[in-house]
């Protein structure tokens, strides 16, 4: 039985959730970051996991309900854990390039910023967030420039 399957685990998911940058900047990709009030934080979109959702499933949905945009999940990143509220939590993460759709504020993000890397490493509140950033550098995007023709 693995942590997540033990009961007491929070099972959440996310996405590191990114898009190309505008011709003019100089980088080639910008990161979105969703800002929570209820925690005065910013992370990537991510949230818990209903009672026997698939993962990924369940990541795409956390994506299309705070940022308002569909997604195209790519790699799957680093599983984060950590203690939240005394419970363990388990944060699985992909990577996932933004398609269709416009951000409306709610209640759980009140905001949203698209941000070349450098940006958004240093915007994010936690460290932990700060990795999945590299990791998604070093990881091959479809559809993103260098990519030769994959989609």
């Amino acid at each position: 039985m693995s942590p997540a399957d033990d009961g007491t685990t929070v099972r959440a998911a996310g996405c590191v959730l990114w898009r190309p940058a505008p011709q003019a900047a100089p980088h080639d990709r910008e990161l979105c970051l969703v800002h929570r009030p209820k925690y005065a934080d910013w992370s990537h979109p991510k949230g818990k996991l209903k009672p026997g959702e698939d993962p990924l499933a369940g990541a795409l949905r956390e994506v299309a309900e705070e940022t308002g945009y569909a997604a195209v999940p790519g790699a799957e990143l680093t599983t984060v854990r950590y203690l939240a509220n005394g419970r363990p939590k388990e944060v699985r993460y992909w990577a996932a390039a933004a398609t269709t759709g416009a951000f409306a504020p709610s209640d759980e993000v009140d905001r949203i910023l698209w941000l070349a890397p450098e940006a958004a490493r240093a915007r994010l509140t936690r460290p932990r967030d700060r990795a999945l950033v590299d990791e998604l550098l070093a990881t091959r995007l479809p559809g993103a420039p260098g990519a030769r023709g994959e989609a």
